[in-house]
């Protein structure tokens, strides 16, 4: 049984103990006030760089030449600064402006005929010397090998159609005169033709101090390529050279032809940089509070080289100075939170302290204000990717922010009052994030108003559905009346656009909710509705286990949690928490059911044991169901439940037993038949102690008309009063003359006696099983004819396992149901 409870603790409740756990160890020396203030600090200054980083370049609103200003912009301040983006476009100009420079080389025709003769010598010298070699041996077939000596352009194959034949003088004369023809002027480069422009400036390697402007330099100059073509054409006038040989000159010569207009890169950057830092910047200047466009105006080039100023200003200048002024402003509205939480918010504080709260309200606001952060620089990045109105208008798409988010959660985790005082919080925090900050505090205090008051009790996880649907259809209609207040035409696409954005805003809400709720309820340790009902599910292993082995004691659960819902409702508290307190409140005696006299058959054990003995059993449900609580992961108010509604009475009847059986030297301590406490520390517990021991006393009588049950309920809290187990919860006393006559109520509708019908004759099958019931219900407990003799004790307690049975057969003849 003990691992199927364990299996219980869910992986979030586990999450929290490591997570408080490893997070306390750094602060376990600062005192509890220190702990707050340091984390009120965090607080502050993690919202204040939400709203603004100094670090991070801010997402201005975008405007390009032609567009319409969508609000109106001032100047903050005396600003005068660099027109970066007209200043690089006159820099760009003067650029372009700059002649490239080319440079000359007068030489190539020369250098490329001196290159072939040279190859066309050392060819000639060895061609000599193989005829030579040849003649000796007497083998003609050796002139061939000369091929082999050709070093110029073209290789072997060119060598060997050169080596074939002897060529006149004229022929060699002729080639030369062709190739210095076409390799002589200006040639440039084909991969140079892109630097051309009108002018070049061309500069001689000759003469370096002279320089020249040639105009038109693509119509005055010869491109490689043709250059190459020409000479091929001139080495086919030469009528007496095979077409073989004009290609192996063709091959040889052509590579000799180089560009001598050549483009220098680096003297042209040069020049290029040299007018570059001659143009003086183009200065913007702007007085404090001068408007520089109203809203509704085209952005004209002069009025963005103005926003840029502004912008630059905003950027570079004043932002610590922004960040700092921020934290101040942000600082001053967390201390209003925290007196308007500590002073005047509606949470029990016993559910839910005002530092807890104050907590849940920082990390509410700092999840709201971080998502708006988010959402709205998706709305400028959604509104630059559309050219069209109203597509283009990041205002619109804002609409879509879930900006009642914190109010709904707070509502659903704390309170009213406190979720609309974060509503109007938030709507403050919109107001310093949002591009137009009246507009969306409006929006956002609309919104979370109706989050906070368009929700009913929490009953149900449909319920945040339901908030949603509401806050969509609220956010849209203020978005029209938005539209109208701003004085924007009613154009049929933009009216759509707004309230499909407010239509979502409520479906994002809804769906943010949702996600927050359950990981809230489980950080903070918070109890609402719909997690109490879940707790009620008697398919529960702990329940079942209960009903199983305890059926007694079930059925007094659930007839207490009946008896304490109805109190709690009169005096305001919260019933559902009590009733369902009650299902756990005696989980413990599933450990030894049989000791506690609503499961005893007849018999009772503790006739056969020592007083002490039975009082440590009797105490150690206690204990036990407060660590199988612990075990199954139950939240700890409903632990509370435990041991605060037996408090710290005592077990009277049982220690009066063992001071009577004790021998004289025997010294028998009170703390030994004591319950360990704490006293009830909240109303729901307090009622829960009241509930309990009435239905018990109520059960112990056989006759229980009004007057007898006004008798108990009157005697038990006479009695826990007068033993001060109330002094630590907040009832007072009108509270509990309500509480007595809710009991009383109850207990009479409970236990109201049943009609007698004259001449009805029951059959013998009812009356057996009527007699059946009247006989187990006198071997379950005893019955009481005078409410005076029900073992009440000092605390209020009814110690029925006190009373020893077997000596009182004529009392227990007596009982009748």
């Amino acid at each position: 049984m003990s691992k199927r409870l364990q299996d219980l603790a869910t992986p979030l409740t586990q999450m929290r103990r490591t997570i408080e756990k490893y997070a306390a160890r750094p602060f376990e020396s600062l005192s509890g006030g220190q702990r707050f203030w340091l984390g009120f600090a965090i607080l502050c200054l993690l919202t204040t760089v939400l709203i603004h980083n100094p670090f991070w370049r801010t997402v201005a609103e975008q405007y390009q030449e032609g567009d319409i200003a969508r609000e109106s912009i001032i100047s903050p301040a005396d600003i005068s600064a660099t027109d970066a983006e007209e200043t690089e476009k006159i820099r760009q100009s003067a650029r372009e402006g700059v002649q490239p420079t080319f440079t000359f080389e007068s030489k190539r025709s020369e250098e490329a005929v001196q290159s072939f003769r040279s190859a066309w010598e050392n060819l000639a010298r060895k061609k000599e010397v193989a005829d030579a070699n040849a003649n000796l041996k007497g083998n003609s077939n050796a002139r061939p090998e000369a091929q082999e000596n050709w070093t110029g352009a073209g290789g072997a194959a060119v060598g060997k159609v050169f080596a074939a034949r002897k060529f006149s003088q004229n022929e060699l004369d002729s080639v030369t005169r062709v190739l210095r023809e076409n390799a002589d002027g200006s040639i440039y480069g084909d991969q140079d033709k892109q630097y051309f422009q009108s002018e070049i400036v061309l500069n001689d390697r000759q003469k370096p101090n002279q320089q020249s402007i040639v105009k038109m330099p693509e119509s005055n100059m010869t491109a490689l390529s043709e250059a190459r073509s020409k000479l091929g054409e001139g080495l086919r006038k030469i009528r007496s050279l095979s077409e073989k040989e004009v290609e192996a000159f063709d091959a040889a010569l052509a590579p000799l032809v180089q560009p001598s207009v050549v483009f220098d890169g680096a003297a042209t950057e040069n020049a290029r940089q040299a007018i570059e830092k001659n143009v003086s910047p183009v200065m913007v200047s702007l007085k404090r509070g001068q408007t520089v466009v109203r809203e509704g105006d085209t952005i004209t080039p002069s009025a963005l080289s103005q926003i840029a100023a502004i912008r630059s200003y905003s950027d570079s200048t004043r932002r610590l100075n922004r960040f700092f002024g921020l934290l101040i402003l942000v600082s001053a509205l967390f201390w209003v939170a925290w007196k308007f939480i500590e002073q005047h918010g509606n949470v029990s504080r016993i559910t839910l302290s005002a530092e807890k709260t104050f907590a849940l309200f920082g990390f509410i606001v700092l999840a709201q204000t971080l998502l708006m952060a988010v959402f709205f620089r998706l709305a400028e990045f959604t509104a630059a990717q559309n050219v069209k109105a109203p597509l283009n208008d990041p205002t619109l798409w804002a609409f879509a922010l879930p900006f009642a988010f914190a109010s709904l959660l707070m509502t659903l985790l704390a309170d009213r009052r406190t979720a609309l005082f974060t509503g109007f919080f938030l709507a403050l925090i919109a107001g310093l994030l949002a591009p137009k900050s009246l507009e969306f505090a409006l929006y956002a205090a609309i919104t979370s108003a109706v989050a906070v008051y368009g929700i009913g009790r929490y009953r149900s996880r449909s319920s945040v559905t339901t908030a949603g649907v509401l806050v969509g259809l609220a956010s849209a209609a203020t978005t029209v009346a938005l539209i109208g207040y701003t004085q924007q035409p009613f154009i049929l696409n933009t009216v759509a656009l707004a309230i499909c954005c407010g239509l979502m805003s409520g479906l994002i809400t809804a769906a943010v909710t949702a996600v927050f709720l359950p990981l809230c309820e489980t950080a903070f340790g918070i109890l609402t509705d719909v997690k109490l009902l879940e707790l009620s599910n008697a398919d529960l292993p702990v329940l079942g286990q209960l009903a199983l082995r305890a059926p007694g004691t079930n059925q007094h659960s659930h007839a207490v949690g009946q008896l304490a819902e109805e109190a709690c409702r009169v005096v305001g508290a919260n019933g559902l928490l009590a009733r369902i307190g009650a299902l756990y409140h005696d989980i413990g005696k599933s450990a030894a059911p049989e000791h506690f006299i609503e499961n005893q058959h007849g018999k009772n054990p503790h006739d056969r044991l020592k007083p002490a003995q039975s009082a440590k059993i009797l105490v150690s449900h206690v204990t036990y169901g407060i660590k199988l609580g612990r075990e199954m992961g139950l939240p700890p108010r409903i632990i509370d439940f435990i041991p605060q509604h037996h408090g710290t009475r005592t077990l009277h009847y049982f220690l009066k037993k063992a001071q009577a059986e004790a021998r004289d030297d025997e010294v028998i301590s009170e703390n030994d038949f004591r319950y360990p406490g704490p006293k009830p520390q909240f109303k729901e517990s307090a009622i829960m102690m009241i509930a309990d021991s009435c239905e018990a006393a109520a059960r112990s009588l056989s006759e229980p008309t009004p007057e007898n049950i006004r008798y108990i309920v009157t005697k038990i809290i006479d009695a826990i009063m007068a033993d001060d187990q109330l002094d630590e919860c907040d009832l007072t006393l009108r509270e509990l003359t309500q509480i007595r006559e809710a009991m009383i109520r109850s207990l009479v509708a409970i236990y109201h006696s049943r009609v007698d019908y004259p001449g009805y004759v029951p059959p013998n099958s009812i009356r057996t099983l009527i007699a059946s019931a009247e006989k187990d219900s006198e071997n379950r407990a005893m019955l009481y004819d005078n409410p005076a003799d029900i073992p009440i004790s000092k605390g209020g307690e009814v110690e029925d396992e006190a009373i020893d049975r077997s000596q009182q057969p004529e009392k227990a003849e007596a009982q009748t149901v």
